[in-house]
C-alpha cells in the first residue's frame, strides 16, 4: 500500500523525501516497485473466479465457486477462493428472512406431522414438501407454492399467481402427482394452511394413495426444507434486485427455477444440481 502510494506521487516530489515520510527504505522500495510490475501469476484463475461468480449471477459463495472450479479443471484451494473473491469484493447475497405465513385458523381437518423432521429420503418420489411463500412487487404480491421431492430437493412442480388460494396449491400437486409410476404413493407434508386443509387437496392426495403429513401449528421447523429453499430463492433472486413490474419478477422467477432444478449445485447432492443427481441415481437403480 505505502509502496503503491509512492509510486503515485514521485512523478511530482522528490524520491527520498516520499520514502522518509513512508518509513520506507530505497532498496525497499524498488523491491516491490519491482514485483508490482511482474505480471500477476493468478489472473486466469481471477478471471475463471469472476466468470463463475457472474454465471451463478452473484448467488455462489467461495464454496459453489470452488466446485464450479474443480469441475473445469482448476487445482486450487478453497481458501485461495475466499481470498482471491475476497479481493476483488466477491460476496453472495446475505440472507433475510420473510416469509408468507399461510396458516388462517381451524378449518378445515388436520394431519398427524408423519413427517416428523425426518428430512431424508432413499428414492425418489417418497416424501415431497410443500408450502407457499410471498413476494410484493411495488403494490402488488405474488405467491409461489412449489412441491419439492426431499430425495434430490428437486422442484417437481410449481405455480405463481396474485392470490394464495385453492388454484394456486392444487394445480402444482397435480402436476407432480401426475409424474408418478405405478407403486410410488408419496407421503405429502404441508404445515397448516387452509388449502392443506381443504377437502380438494385431500381428495388429490387420497386420490393418488398419498399419505398427508402437516406441520405441528406455529411451528416452521417442522417444515424446514421447503422454508430453506425458499430463503436461498429469496437471497439469491429477490432480495437484492428491483423489479420494475410483475411481468418482469415472474419471467426471472420462471428462470431462476430452471437454473436451481438443473444448474445450480448442492453440498448436499455431492456438489450436483438436482436434475444431475436424480439421472445418476435412476442410473444406478437400472444397473441393479
Amino acid at each position: 500500500m505505502k509502496v503503491q502510494a509512492v509510486i503515485s506521487l514521485k512523478a511530482g516530489h522528490r524520491l527520498g523525501l516520499l520514502l522518509e515520510a513512508a518509513g520506507l527504505a530505497r532498496s525497499t522500495f524498488f523491491y516491490h516497485q519491482g514485483r508490482l510490475a511482474l505480471p500477476d501469476p493468478q489472473t486466469g484463475l481471477k478471471a475463471a473466479i469472476h466468470a463463475a461468480f457472474n454465471t451463478a449471477k452473484g448467488r455462489y459463495g467461495h464454496r459453489r465457486v470452488h466446485r464450479e472450479l474443480v469441475k473445469a479443471g482448476w487445482q486450487v484451494a478453497k481458501k485461495t477462493v475466499l481470498k482471491l473473491m475476497r479481493q476483488s469484493g466477491l460476496f453472495s447475497h446475505v440472507r433475510r428472512r420473510r416469509r408468507y405465513n399461510s396458516f388462517q385458523g381451524e378449518a378445515g381437518q388436520a394431519a398427524p406431522n408423519l413427517l416428523d423432521r425426518d428430512f431424508n429420503a432413499g428414492e425418489p418420489n417418497e416424501k415431497w414438501v410443500t408450502d407457499v411463500t410471498e413476494f410484493r412487487i411495488g403494490e402488488s404480491k405474488i405467491y409461489l407454492s412449489p412441491v419439492m421431492d426431499l430425495f434430490d430437493r428437486s422442484i417437481l412442480a410449481y405455480s405463481w399467481g396474485t392470490s394464495p388460494g385453492l388454484q394456486l396449491t392444487n394445480t402444482p400437486l397435480q402436476e407432480a402427482l401426475s409424474t408418478l409410476r405405478p407403486g410410488e404413493h408419496p407421503m405429502v407434508h404441508s404445515d397448516q394452511g387452509f388449502q392443506y386443509r381443504h377437502r380438494s387437496w385431500r381428495n388429490l392426495l387420497a386420490g393418488a394413495g398419498a399419505k398427508q403429513s402437516m406441520s405441528r401449528k406455529g411451528t416452521c421447523l417442522d417444515n424446514a426444507v421447503i422454508e430453506g429453499f425458499f430463503g436461498h430463492l429469496k437471497e439469491e433472486l429477490f432480495n437484492h434486485a428491483r423489479y420494475p413490474s410483475v411481468e418482469a419478477f415472474t419471467a426471472e422467477l420462471d428462470e431462476y427455477m430452471h437454473w436451481y432444478n438443473n444448474v445450480r449445485t448442492h453440498t448436499r447432492l455431492e456438489g450436483l444440481s438436482p436434475a444431475e443427481y436424480r439421472t445418476q441415481a435412476l442410473a444406478a437403480y437400472g444397473s441393479n
